[in-house]
C-alpha cells in the first residue's frame, strides 16, 4: 500500500491526470516495497501494430516469460484477438480488465448479490463487447495460450472525475445540489447502486499479479455500500455541506423517451441499461484471494471528487445551463396535463357511475 500511496501521490500533473512516467518511475525506485520486482523499464507499441507489439514483446521476454500482462484497453472482439496474437505464449499470467455490467439484468434468477458465476449477457454494446471479450480469452485459456485472470470492476471512480447520475454527470450537478435545485432521478430512486474508488481497486489488480490462486478465476472489485439512488445524491449532499437535495422522480423510460438516444455518450443511456436496476455484488472472492477490501466510504470518496472538481474549474453554473431546469418542466407540464385531461374526468365518470344504494326503513 505504501508503494501505491507513493505513486498516487506522484502522478503530478497539473491538470490531475495520472502520468505514467511518473508511476513507473516510483514502482522502480520503490521496488525494495514490491517483493519480487527488482526493475522497471518501459517498452512502447501500439495495441494496433501487430508487429510492432509483437517486437516489444520479444524484447520484454528476452530475460525469460513476463510475470504478468494486464489488458486494460480490450473492449471489442477484435481488440482481445489482437491482445491473443501479441500475447500468448509470452508471460505467466494475463490479467484482463473486464466489468461487472457483463450480467444479464435484472438478474433472471431474482438472485443477489451477483456471484461471478451468474449468467452473462449485457444490455448495450459496452457490455456485449466485454462478454464477447471474455469468451474469447477464456477460449485462449483453454488451449493453453494464456493463464488468465478476469477481474469485474463497478463504478469506479477517482479525483478527476465527475459524480453520477442519472444524466450521466452532469457539470452542473454539484452546483445545483449547493444552491438548492432539483435533481432529477430515475424511477422511484429505490434501485440499489455501489461505487469504488480507484485505490481500492488498484489494490485488488496489484494483489493479483503472480497469484496464482486466481488463474481460471473471475473476481468483483466493486463497492461494498449499497446504496438506493436517493440515499446516493443525498450523500453527496451531506459530504459537500449542501442542503436535503430536492429529488424529481421520472420514470426510466420516460426519461429515455425524452433524452432519446442510443450511444454510450446519450444522457439517459446508462440509465436505461444499468442504473434501473440492482447493482449489488459478492466480493468474498476478491477478499480471499486477493486481499480486497473497501476502504473508501462514498461519502468520503464524494467529498474528494467535490474538492478536485472545485479546484480544477470542474463544477459549472447551472444558472448558465438549463437543460435539467428544462426537462423537470417538461416532466411537470405532461403530469399536470396528463391530470387535467384524464384523471379528473376519470374520477368524475367513476364516482357517476358507482351504484346509488337505497336507504332501507328501520323496524
Amino acid at each position: 500500500d505504501s508503494a501505491l500511496d507513493a505513486a498516487r501521490d506522484s502522478l503530478g500533473n497539473e491538470d490531475g491526470t495520472w502520468n505514467i512516467d511518473a508511476v513507473l518511475g516510483v514502482f522502480a525506485a520503490r521496488n525494495s516495497e514490491l517483493p519480487g520486482i527488482e526493475a522497471a523499464d518501459e517498452l512502447t507499441a501500439s495495441i494496433l501494430d501487430d508487429q510492432a507489439l509483437a517486437d516489444v514483446l520479444n524484447r520484454a521476454k528476452a530475460g525469460g516469460p513476463l510475470d504478468v500482462i494486464v489488458d486494460m484497453i480490450s473492449f471489442t472482439p477484435a481488440d482481445a484477438d489482437t491482445a491473443i496474437r501479441a500475447c500468448a505464449g509470452r508471460s505467466r499470467q494475463f490479467i484482463f480488465c473486464s466489468t461487472v455490467d457483463v450480467y444479464v439484468h435484472p438478474h433472471p434468477l431474482g438472485a443477489l448479490p451477483y456471484r461471478e458465476d451468474a449468467p452473462l449477457g449485457g444490455l448495450n454494446d459496452y457490455a456485449r463487447n466485454k462478454v464477447r471479450c471474455e469468451e474469447i480469452l477464456e477460449a485462449a485459456h483453454a488451449r493453453g495460450e494464456i493463464a488468465l485472470t478476469i477481474l469485474r470492476p463497478a463504478a469506479t471512480y477517482a479525483e478527476g472525475a465527475g459524480i453520477l447520475d442519472s444524466l450521466r454527470g452532469r457539470p452542473t450537478y454539484l452546483d445545483r445540489l449547493r444552491k438548492g435545485k432539483p435533481i432529477v432521478v430515475h424511477g422511484d430512486g429505490q434501485s440499489l447502486w455501489c461505487s469504488c474508488h480507484a485505490d481500492d481497486v488498484a489494490r485488488g489488480f496489484v494483489y493479483a499479479c503472480g497469484n496464482t490462486a486466481s488463474i481460471g478465476r473471475a473476481y468483483h472489485l466493486t463497492g461494498e455500500e449499497f446504496l438506493t439512488w436517493n440515499q446516493h445524491h443525498q450523500t453527496v449532499a451531506r459530504a459537500i455541506g449542501a442542503p436535503e437535495p430536492k429529488l424529481v422522480h421520472i420514470p426510466t423510460d420516460v426519461l429515455a423517451g425524452l433524452l432519446p438516444g442510443d450511444t454510450l455518450d446519450d444522457a439517459a443511456h446508462w440509465t436505461r441499461t444499468n442504473f434501473q436496476f440492482n447493482n449489488v455484488f459478492d466480493n468474498s472472492a476478491a477478499r480471499r484471494d486477493l486481499g480486497f477490501r473497501y476502504s473508501v466510504r462514498w461519502e468520503e470518496g464524494a467529498a474528494r471528487l467535490a474538492n478536485w472538481l472545485d479546484a480544477h474549474n470542474g463544477v459549472a453554473d447551472s444558472d448558465l445551463d438549463h437543460f435539467d431546469d428544462n426537462l423537470i418542466a417538461a416532466w411537470e407540464a405532461g403530469i399536470a396535463a396528463l391530470a387535467n385531461t384524464w384523471t379528473r374526468p376519470a374520477l368524475i365518470r367513476f364516482k357517476a357511475a358507482q351504484p346509488r344504494r337505497s336507504a332501507r326503513k328501520k323496524g
